[in-house]
């Protein structure tokens, strides 16, 4: 009787296991291919990084407007120009398009241009007059070009020395200059802009030749600036030109002999700052006067409304002008166009708030 009650035991577990074996084998045939329980657990594919979205070019500044242009508009040469500022020469074309005019006595007591433009160059320019002797001072910083008629040989010898490319009507067969038939001679010389940027494009921009600050640069204290409504200039006994301060258009706005100035385009000749340069005259060239342009001297720079009084220097000839406050601060100029007014010691320069 012992031996039947001991093998009992033995035949559950024999049954038991294949009946588990069983199981297994069938959930193995509803479930796919078994996987051991010591393999590894399988991961996701690891996802590429995205790329960076690329940043969009950053604004430049405009280095003869201190302001704000898109990237690459700045990469081309400035175009300098003689502009006649003689009655009959009126209206000249493209003077509010200009960064900086500088405005100086020529002989018979009238004045002249020296326009520079960078930011904006419109597709003529004019009336182009003759060099003078003070002009490879004023243009030589900017590099670029300058247009002008030509003028007596000392003076055109005296450009052609500067390191500018020369644009004169004189020697040109080209076509880059032509004559308007509706203006008088010798008022009457236009230069087709585009045409001369375009075949001297590959020319280096110019340098900043003024330091820029805010809309309004001249409101901390230490400039002990006035409010200015209007600056009345005097280049010599005749000719009279005047800005008054327009607060609607954040802008000083030109007269001459009494007379609303105004260009070809019918507005009025504007300017952001008006800085105005006590200069001597040099009469070594008789009855041509020469702005003595290297140096120092008395200015005043009138921008938003106000007015500082201070010094101006310029070391050399291939150096910009700099301004600096009557406490040697330096000055700086709101962005925008600027005139720099050459007025002669023997003229006067007043400022009426």
């Amino acid at each position: 009787m012992a031996g039947p009650a001991v093998g009992r035991p033995r035949l559950m577990v024999a049954a038991i296991v294949a009946a588990v074996s069983a199981l297994a084998l069938a959930v193995a045939g509803c479930g796919g291919t078994a996987t051991s329980p010591t393999a590894p657990p399988t991961t996701a594919a690891a996802r590429p990084s995205p790329s960076p979205s690329p940043r969009p070019p950053q604004p430049a500044v405009d280095p003869l407007r201190g302001t704000l242009t898109p990237a690459g508009a700045t990469a081309h040469p400035s175009l300098a120009a003689k502009i006649d500022n003689h009655f009959d020469a009126r209206p000249q074309i493209g003077l509010n398009a200009a960064d900086i005019v500088f405005e100086e006595l020529v002989e018979g007591g009238l004045t002249r241009y020296l326009v520079v433009w960078h930011s904006v160059v419109p597709a003529e320019i004019g009336p182009v007059r003759s060099v003078r002797p003070m002009d490879p001072d004023l243009v030589t910083p900017f590099g670029g070009m300058i247009a002008y008629s030509g003028g007596q040989q000392v003076f055109v010898d005296m450009m052609q020395a500067a390191p500018v490319v020369n644009l004169v009507f004189d020697f040109d067969d080209t076509g880059l200059f032509h004559r308007a038939d509706e203006r008088p001679s010798p008022h009457d010389v236009i230069l087709d802009a585009a045409e001369a940027m375009r075949r001297n494009a590959a020319l280096p921009p110019p340098p900043p030749q003024f330091a820029y600050g805010t809309a309004d640069p001249l409101d901390a204290p230490q400039f002990a600036a006035t409010p200015t409504a209007r600056i009345d200039l005097a280049f010599s006994e005749g000719g009279a030109r005047a800005w008054e301060w327009d607060a609607a258009t954040s802008a000083w706005l030109r007269s001459q002999e009494g007379a609303p100035d105004l260009e070809a385009s019918g507005e009025r000749v504007r300017a952001t700052n008006v800085v105005t340069l006590r200069v001597a005259i040099d009469d070594t060239y008789g009855e041509v006067p020469r702005t003595v342009a290297v140096g120092t001297g008395e200015a005043w720079l009138s921008s938003h409304g106000r007015t500082a009084h201070g010094t101006w220097s310029k070391a050399a000839a291939d150096r910009p002008f700099t301004l600096r406050a009557d406490d040697g601060t330096p000055i700086r100029l709101a962005p925008g166009s600027t005139w720099v007014e050459l007025v002669p010691a023997s003229g006067s320069a007043a400022f009426a708030p």
